[in-house]
């Protein structure tokens, strides 16, 4: 394989790299997306854009540090917590642990009431999601990585095509507030609470950065190619500029088609999905019921199978990390995971909760208040003596990293006193 400190860039060997950025704008544009993006607009019009934006910004550092570690080493970020000691990867281990069993449901729930509501699937809940993931784990065995890579980037295509001519259409017809209408306040406790969960996963949570690592080692192995530094910036720039980008458009959408209506969307998922595909085909016309109907199922799915594989790929490779003799077990760690994940999450979902609302909120408040811990890991792994100094982030990256840092703290902060008081 090249080295991948070459300095040339080539069209060739930048079409070799691009696969995990795209991946991961396929697990963004999800529940963050689709749900939370476009319900920040129904609610508050375009209020909130600051937060999309802030919040991208300050997670960049976090999501563009476990690509540096994987461009300069070859390695998967995971390593690179072992080196820092144990207690950074047990750290990171247990913490997702936690957070695969909620947001695997989470991301599970909201795509089985988009395919109950799409396909008028009149089913309970447990065979709803039984056959979604039974179908979705048929796919990740059979197919494996090259599989996610092509679906993504033809799924992800599509959708962005759609959502700008949405937007582009709602755009053209203007806002349709009604007479008298009154704006919710903005800094109350449900607006706060709100803003936590959409900044909890925006544009995913801190604990997916890993999974971009993971998959550039996959991808490396697939194409046997090793991509230069430049060349995984270009990979991950797209996925993560593309899907900030996207999130503003989500936004837009519920702002100029919800919002002042008078219309609130239903914690009842396939409410919500009726809803949701209205959106789109109030915008662009009844015609389009069908196709959008299926754009957005399919972008659900394609997120719900970028989640059901990075959790399992994360937990595989920390227990590698922890207990490096279980690799003699080949994939059987990664089929564990996620049959153990599967099980549990048609058990939360069966009977736990029927609610898709309180589940995603209580899946982002958990992904924002666990932020600031992956965050610190994240910037102790590029900033340690066992990474190259040379490639140690810049002076700026570095700015922002702790300025993240101390904002993702203290919104925590402010989270946890307002649920105490």
């Amino acid at each position: 394989m090249e080295t991948g400190q070459r300095k040339k860039l080539n069209l060739q060997g930048v079409l070799k790299t691009i696969g995990p950025g795209i991946l991961y704008a396929g697990a963004a544009i999800g529940a963050s997306h689709l749900v939370l993006s476009t319900q920040a607009g129904a609610s508050y019009s375009y209020k909130l854009i600051w937060a999309i934006l802030l919040i991208n910004l300050f997670k960049y550092p976090f999501f563009e540090f476990t690509y540096r570690y994987t461009a300069a080493t070859g390695q998967s970020v995971l390593e690179g917590y072992r080196k820092l000691g144990r207690w950074a990867i047990l750290t990171f281990f247990l913490l997702s642990i936690m957070s695969a069993i909620v947001n695997f449901a989470a991301v599970t729930k909201v795509t089985a009431d988009l395919a109950t509501y799409l396909l008028q699937i009149q089913l309970s809940p447990f065979a709803t999601s039984t056959g979604l993931l039974s179908l979705i784990l048929l796919m990740l065995f059979v197919g494996r990585y090259a599989f996610l890579d092509l679906f993504m980037k033809v799924m992800i295509g599509i959708l962005a095509l759609f959502t700008v001519t949405a937007f582009i259409f709602a755009l053209s017809r203007g806002a349709q507030v009604e007479p008298g209408f009154v704006a919710p306040p903005l800094w109350d406790t449900a607006a706060i609470t709100f803003l936590i969960a959409l900044m909890g996963w925006m544009p995913t949570p801190l604990d997916c950065s890993v999974w971009p690592s993971l998959w550039a080692v996959e991808r490396n192995r697939q194409t046997s190619y090793m991509p230069s530094f430049r060349e995984y910036h270009i990979d991950f720039h797209i996925g993560y500029i593309g899907s900030a980008v996207m999130a503003l458009f989500f936004l837009g959408l519920g702002a100029l088609v919800m919002y002042g209506t008078g219309d609130t969307f239903s914690a009842n998922g396939v409410i919500f999905s009726e809803q949701l595909v209205s959106l789109y085909t109030a915008s662009i016309g009844g015609w389009s019921h069908t196709v959008i109907a299926v754009i957005v199922a399919i972008t659900m799915f394609s997120t719900a199978i970028t989640v059901i594989d990075g959790y399992p790929r994360s937990l595989e490779g920390s227990m590698h990390q922890l207990f490096p003799s279980l690799k003699m077990f080949g994939r059987g760690l990664y089929i564990f995971w996620i049959i153990l994940l599967s099980i549990s999450t048609v058990l939360i979902i069966v009977y736990f909760t029927r609610n898709m609302g309180s589940l995603l909120k209580f899946a982002t408040i958990l992904s924002f208040l666990t932020a600031p811990i992956f965050a610190i890991i994240n910037f102790k792994v590029v900033t340690s003596k066992h990474f190259p100094a040379s490639l140690h982030p810049p002076k700026w990256l570095k700015i922002l990293s702790l300025s993240g840092i101390a904002f993702l703290i203290l919104f925590s902060l402010v989270f946890l006193y307002i649920v105490i008081v």
